[in-house]
């Protein structure tokens, strides 16, 4: 085993064999100088990182640019380096122009003169992937050594846009704990404490969300504030840099297969010319290193996928190690993987990608360019338009536009009602599409189409099953939208700016009223009933003033308020304008149709006091989800709960407890069991969500249940040929048992308070290779009935495993409820269509 203190391999590590190393007569400080030690002795905190990186700019201000971008939910700072020969920084907001009018977002013709390529590079996506943010150190002084003829001349052709460190929160959750635990000496062995990274990890962020399955649907702060940035710019080029499993070699491009179809023929050459000069680099210090294996370009999300979508060459780099590396580890080969090693392969990476760019700086943004040619006069596809029913779904229309927006994609309304060939999403089919006058509209001749179209596509053709992510996420499902993906082109005007909703308070009112539709509605509810404001639900449809409610609707009634006195009506119409919510006005209790508002079938909302646990045995992510929901999404106040002292918690102080996807075995033991369902049958609201589902299922008193085996054949079955397997045919025959997150039609019944704000149906993420029976005793609310799914990959071993099982039950137990969520309707917080359903969980079931 290499022993980590030999200078020798130290050396060698940090020497990098290329000409361009520092010159000893210059007078910027090496990151060593300026740290206090060598990189790949340590860990470096990020307020240490930052305090180099703004060292870097201020000797620097010729050649270098720093700005603040944004700030975590932790307040540290987000920064954007921008390092460019000065000729190119004079010139930079020139430069920055230039290439929006080259894509169509902004208007105008380009200046002229030569336009340098535009190069971004992400460091530490995944805070416990600590190695890339020490490698952007060496990387950041070596573009601005002024001895660094080679680096300087790069500059002349591009301009390099760093992102040091792109998960603050996570990295330094991270580097506490390591350089807590380390010993003084590193010890490699990979039992040592220090490689052991406890839950819940370094590598999300705050909210424990994976930020690089957050690029396209931008739900997180860090993710949206850095859009915006990228949407100024509008790279070339897109480099995240990262880290796998220790025994791995260094990976670069080209990505692995399944390409989308949306992926230019440009795109792909470009993979295999950043890949070449990688190569140079890693042959000449015979560095192992692999490629076209595990890292595809399919999921819209990734860093190197929703940069391609928007016209970049965008690659994934990954050095072996990542979390449980730390300084040394011994790996299985009985060879050490050094910091310092890791570092080395990753300063290495980043000066191929910006020397390639380099070179080829005029092929690549001319193509560029022709990409967004492309986009506007024949755009990827089959579809060229989609058009949106706006009646009946105004406020999930107006979050789909607010995400439009942020994407910088186009939309206007339909001029006139007509009628077009198209896919509806609905059913699934494809038909002749009827539209309405004011129907919102997305042209696919726009700038941003190919992002559009991959999106909104119905279906995105797989061309390899073996793939590492979800393979559907269709806008119009995760929104719950009805619509269409039209063939030919709607004519629309474009969009006025949105009138604010601004309803006056009325004191003669009987009642306000609000239908009870998606997200903001939530939103609406939280706020009253954190202001003390008590409000009523119908369990039924009603019609007053000629205008008809669902069930579920909002009443909230003057009666039972009175003590607010003319705050009432101030509260309830100030929240409905923050929220852009329409309030109908009820001067009698009297209805036309349905339950006049004395009604038993008029049920108060009591404000639910709710519990959270979280913990070892948890799942971050899924923890992760609802804590942000709570939080970031609808503003109510929710206690967390630690798993290591949950048998101790009197849950009698809440009414809701919610037990998010994990391991629970451990947590809930027979007797902490117990307790909850004792609490459960004293009232108490329990919401099980996916694995918690499975944990409970068969055990006493729970109504859900497996489904049973498949009865085993009778006999012994010798062998066929059938049965005759190629070893290299492993991996793709284990995906014949597995669902990659696909959209299945969930068959609803909408009268019970869980379905409430729905249709007959609901589009569901399914990630499950296998669903519960039906319910005996309770209520089936959501049901996979024998359809496949509407889009997505599936198995071909998972069939009966899915069809008529459950996704959505709610079960009575004593004076409580047993809410059973065998699918996530939060999924990364971008499945829009299911928040109204987990707030129905929350609020309406069982009051």
């Amino acid at each position: 085993m290499m022993n980590f203190c030999n200078k020798r391999w130290y050396c060698l590590a940090l020497f990098f064999c290329w000409s361009f190393t520092a010159s000893a007569q210059s007078t910027l400080q090496t990151p060593a100088q300026f740290l206090g030690y060598q990189l790949g002795d340590q860990f470096t905190y990020h307020s240490r990182l930052v305090e180099y990186v703004k060292y870097l700019a201020a000797q620097n201000p010729q050649k270098m640019q720093l700005q603040t971008y944004g700030h975590t939910y932790e307040n540290r700072p987000l920064l954007l380096a921008t390092l460019s020969s000065p000729a190119n920084l004079q010139r930079l907001d020139e430069i920055k122009s230039n290439n929006l009018k080259n894509t169509g977002l902004l208007g105008g013709q380009t200046t002229g003169g030569k336009q340098p390529a535009i190069v971004w590079l992400s460091y530490n996506i995944h805070g416990n992937e600590a190695v890339s943010s020490e490698a952007v150190l060496q990387v950041l002084y070596d573009l601005l050594d002024p001895s660094n003829a080679q680096a300087q001349k790069w500059l002349e052709n591009t301009v390099v846009l760093v992102d040091p460190c792109v998960n603050p929160d996570g990295r330094e959750r991270y580097t506490q704990w390591y350089n807590r635990v380390r010993n003084q000496q590193p010890n490699a062995s990979p039992w040592a404490w220090e490689h052991q990274e406890p839950w819940p990890g370094g590598r999300p962020n705050h909210y424990y969300f994976d930020l690089n399955r957050d690029w396209a649907w931008q739900t997180q702060v860090e993710s949206k504030q850095r859009a915006v940035v990228y949407n100024q710019w509008m790279p070339q080029l897109h480099a995240d840099f990262h880290e796998q499993a220790v025994d791995n070699p260094y990976y670069f491009a080209p990505s692995a297969k399944p390409y989308h179809d949306a992926i230019t023929p440009w795109q792909r050459e470009a993979q295999n010319f950043i890949g070449e000069y990688n190569r140079k680099y890693f042959d000449r210090n015979n560095w192992l290193y692999f490629t076209r294996e595990n890292f595809d370009l399919f999921y819209p999300s990734y860093g190197d996928t929703w940069p391609t979508y928007q016209g970049a060459i965008a690659m994934t780099y990954e050095q072996g190690g990542s979390g449980r590396a730390g300084v040394v580890i011994q790996k299985s080969d009985g060879d050490s993987l050094t910091l310092a090693q890791r570092i080395a392969h990753h300063h290495a990476a980043s000066l191929a990608t910006v020397e390639a760019m380099s070179d080829k700086a005029d092929q690549v943004v001319k193509e560029f360019k022709k990409f967004y040619a492309d986009a506007q006069s024949r755009p990827f596809g089959t579809y060229r338009s989609y058009v949106f029913a706006m009646k009946g779904q105004e406020g999930r229309l107006r979050e789909l536009t607010e995400y439009l927006d942020r994407q910088q994609i186009r939309y206007g309304y339909a001029g006139s009602a007509g009628t077009a060939k198209g896919f509806l999403y609905q059913t699934g089919k494809n038909e002749t599409v009827k539209y309405a006058a004011g129907d919102l509209v997305i042209s696919a001749y726009q700038p941003k189409s190919t992002l559009l179209n991959v999106l909104f596509e119905p279906n995105a053709r797989l061309e390899d099953s073996v793939t590492y992510d979800i393979t559907a996420w269709s806008l119009p499902y995760a929104y719950g939208l009805k619509g269409a993906a039209l063939t030919s082109k709607v004519a629309m005007k474009e969009p006025k700016p949105a009138a604010g909703v601004a309803n006056a308070a009325v004191p003669e009112a009987y009642a306000y009223l609000v239908k009870w539709t998606g997200v903001q509605d939530i939103k609406f509810l939280a706020t009253l009933l954190k202001a003390k404001v008590r409000v009523r639900y119908s369990e039924v449809p009603f019609e007053q003033n000629k205008e008809t409610f669902a069930a579920g609707s909002l009443v909230i009634t003057r009666a039972g308020n009175e003590s607010l006195g003319t705050r009432f009506d101030q509260l309830v119409t100030r929240a409905a304008d923050s929220l852009g919510i329409q309030l109908a006005t009820a001067t009698t209790g009297f209805v036309t149709s349905g339950s006049d508002f004395g009604s038993r079938n008029i049920r108060h909302i009591k404000a639910p006091r709710v519990a959270l646990l979280t913990g070892e045995g948890v799942s971050a992510y899924g923890f992760g989800e609802v804590w942000h929901y709570f939080e970031q999404q609808i503003g109510y106040p929710v206690t967390v709960l630690g798993a290591d002292y949950f048998a101790s918690v009197p849950l009698s102080e809440f009414d809701v407890l919610i037990l998010p996807t994990g391991s629970y075995s451990r947590i809930l033991d027979e007797k902490t069991l117990g307790k909850v369902k004792d609490w459960v049958r004293a009232g108490g609201r329990l919401i099980a969500m996916e694995s918690a589902v499975s944990f409970l299922a068969d055990k006493p008193d729970f109504a859900v249940k497996k489904k049973a085996a498949e009865p085993a054949s009778s006999g012994k079955k010798e062998a066929t040929e059938e049965d005759l397997k190629r070893y290299a045919d492993r991996e793709r025959e284990s995906i014949s048992e597995e669902v990659q997150g696909s959209v299945f039609r969930v068959t609803l019944d909408n009268t019970h308070p869980l379905a409430f704000g729905y249709g007959n149906s609901y589009a569901a993420l399914i990630r499950t290779a296998s669903l519960p029976q039906y319910l005996k005793d309770g209520w089936n609310v959501g049901v996979v009935k024998q359809e496949g799914p509407a889009t997505g990959f599936v198995g071909s071993k998972v069939g009966a495993k899915l069809e008529n099982g459950l996704v959505l039950g709610v079960q009575g137990l004593g004076r409580g409820q047993v809410v059973y969520l065998v699918d996530n309707p939060l999924f990364r917080a971008f499945w829009q269509g299911g928040k109204l359903l987990f707030g129905n969980a929350v609020f309406m079931v069982g009051q």
